[in-house]
């Protein structure tokens, strides 16, 4: 299995964006009907939910929906509200003023691709869901990183990758995350790591039909607290990855860097390529600097606000 990352630099959205939909668009669009088109929202719906919650996203969905070509169903996908259920794993951790992360997911699945916009303010973020993110940075150095939170629950709010997108346009601050986290809803289970450039982290555990949870604890893997869906944490070591993780968080003699090389390595590091997932990247970043690196065995991204460069990067997966 290949997968060509690329890293694009654009603005505002325009005919790059529009290019990239028109690749992935045919997958989303099965994904979006595959249950049908009156199990999603209408589109007033959609619009309402932005409106409601993420207002300050709106005018930016509106110009992509018509760079997707004004079409009722793109619209609806793009607002990302209430979509269908989508799982992943992915570890995540804050050390020494580093967040650092592991994407583990189905390689066929994924977009693949590092932004540099500047739609509300600049941003470095991985795609996904169109124009959410995976992960990213801001120009104030505020880091997000997201992880499936264990449950099969889905309920009504925005898919993850929408929410992590806004926190990185509209917020500087771990505080100003934490005043969002408490209002918008989420569509199901996921932990989000967030850290800024003050040295201020924080993991939040966020579902729906629960009341938001946020610790000042440097670590999440897919589960919150307890397990709650026993055969997704035997399948993705969940609990095993946390425990290693907090040990080597609370051990004096790990230096940050060395914890960092730690998720080239079993057990953070997932070769399941052939099972349908396993560790697809590594995204490193370091807010102080407003900087950030994507890792992969042969190859590594430094980039900053500065010295973006496009540019793209073939991964063999073995099968």
């Amino acid at each position: 299995m290949e997968l060509n990352f690329r890293a694009i630099d654009e603005a505002t959205p325009g005919e790059r964006w529009r290019a990239h939909f028109g690749r992935v668009w045919p997958g989303y669009h099965e994904w979006f009907l595959k249950d049908g088109t009156r199990a999603r929202p209408s589109y007033l719906a959609c619009e309402a939910a932005l409106e409601r919650h993420l207002p300050e996203l709106v005018p930016i969905w509106r110009r992509l929906c018509d760079l997707a070509g004004g079409g009722d169903v793109a619209a609806r996908c793009l607002s990302l509200w209430c979509p269908p259920p989508f799982f992943a794993a992915c570890s995540q951790a804050v050390s020494g003023g580093v967040l650092v992360r592991n994407y583990d997911y189905a390689a066929s699945l994924c977009e693949a691709v590092l932004w540099k916009t500047c739609w509300l303010r600049p941003v470095l973020a991985m795609g996904d869901c169109l124009w959410g993110a995976l992960d990213g940075i801001n120009d104030a150095g505020l880091t997000a990183s997201l992880s499936f939170g264990g449950r099969q629950e889905v309920g009504e709010g925005f898919g993850i990758p929408l929410l992590v997108r806004y926190l990185l346009e509209c917020c500087t601050t771990v505080p100003e995350c934490r005043a969002v986290l408490q209002r918008v809803p989420v569509h199901m289970s996921y932990n989000l790591t967030l850290l800024d450039a003050h040295g201020d982290f924080v993991t939040a555990y966020l579902a729906p039909h629960r009341a938001p949870v946020l610790r000042a604890w440097p670590c999440a893997t897919n589960h919150q607290g307890k397990v709650e869906w026993p055969t997704h944490a035997e399948v993705t070591g969940t609990v095993e990855r946390e425990a290693f993780l907090a040990d080597r968080l609370a051990d004096p003699t790990e230096d940050t860097e060395r914890l960092v090389d730690r998720f080239a390595e079993p057990p953070l590091f997932w070769r399941g390529y052939a099972r349908g997932w396993g560790t697809l990247y590594t995204s490193v970043y370091r807010p102080a600097e407003r900087r950030m690196e994507l890792r992969w065995p042969d190859e590594r991204w430094r980039v900053g606000f500065s010295d973006f460069v496009e540019r793209s990067h073939t991964v063999r997966y073995p099968l």
